[in-house]
């Protein structure tokens, strides 16, 4: 089955692009709205800010890895906001509710279970959670709902600029087709025609060989991927930028680089670089650019095919 087309509607309540964003999907009764934590007082005067919710709190640490993830669920969303103060490295908030105010504690709960478990699988933020959310008792049809308005959220979040499910495996990649049309009177709204066609495709493997380090990756729209398995070089060379170092020491203290030998270590799961220089630096333990490093299997550069 082909996925349809959808169009996705956001709003400037502020008429700033930089404040509070409104998203829906035209078809759903879903609204998920990002808050900036600095406008938090202005989603807290809107008659949403007292509904049944599912939020995510996000932010950047002094982790250089992955940003920070908490993923809560409430009756009442202003009282639950307010309480997360003492929570320092979140800087947006984003906000699932339903625009008829038909969302249960009961969705909200099944949500937060799922949420919060294919965050951790999927592994591109780094979550705070303390807990893995409690999994209620549903019903088919409750759950079947739950489902649907778990994918609209899945679309919306990724409208917005976190892909918070979207799988960093090989085997899962889906491209997204998207075309823009002009906005409509920027004063009081903004206005976003998004057409997404979501197919399953066959990413292209690019391959970096130096001594002591044998990886593989893949290129798409949000960086550079290294897939696990991919064998990383110990020694790093003077030119290494303090990033690599540290990226490379967190790894190691998380797990997700193992001693293979004393010259190598293997990576145990993908890997997100904002860059492909990123990626091979990692890699060889020195300087690179990746664009002309990263070669497919029949030898074409990153840069030949991409740029």
């Amino acid at each position: 089955m082909i996925p349809s087309a959808k169009t996705i509607q956001i709003y400037l309540p502020k008429s700033n692009p930089r404040g509070l964003r409104l998203a829906e999907m035209t078809t759903r009764t879903v609204r998920l709205i990002e808050i900036p934590r600095i406008h938090i007082d202005d989603f807290f005067a809107m008659p949403e800010a007292n509904q049944v919710g599912l939020y995510f709190l996000v932010g950047d640490t002094d982790s250089i890895d992955k940003p920070m993830l908490y993923i809560g669920q409430t009756g009442d969303l202003k009282r639950r906001l307010n309480q997360h103060h003492e929570k320092d490295f979140w800087t947006r908030a984003f906000v699932m509710l339903s625009t008829n105010n038909s969302m249960t504690q009961t969705h909200a709960l099944y949500m937060e279970h799922k949420a919060i478990a294919m965050a951790t699988e999927v592994g591109r933020y780094e979550l705070s959670n303390g807990n893995t959310g409690n999994k209620p008792h549903t019903p088919d049809p409750l759950k079947a709902d739950c489902e649907e308005l778990f994918y609209t959220l899945d679309v919306l979040l990724s409208t917005l600029g976190q892909p918070i499910f979207e799988s960093l495996s090989i085997n899962d990649k889906t491209t997204h087709s998207n075309q823009s049309s002009p906005a409509v009177d920027i004063s009081i709204q903004a206005i976003s025609n998004i057409e997404t066609a979501a197919t399953k495709t066959e990413a292209m493997l690019f391959y970096y060989k130096v001594k002591d380090g044998d990886a593989q990756g893949y290129y798409d729209d949000d960086g550079f991927v290294v897939l696990a398995g991919s064998l990383i070089r110990q020694a790093q060379t003077p030119s290494a930028q303090p990033f690599i170092i540290k990226l490379k020491e967190s790894l190691l203290s998380s797990g997700k680089l193992i001693a293979v030998n004393n010259k190598s270590y293997k990576l145990t799961e993908n890997q997100l670089f904002k860059t492909p220089s990123g990626a091979s630096q990692l890699v060889a333990g020195r300087s690179t650019n990746g664009w002309i490093e990263w070669k497919n299997a029949d030898g074409q550069t990153l840069d030949s095919i991409y740029r």
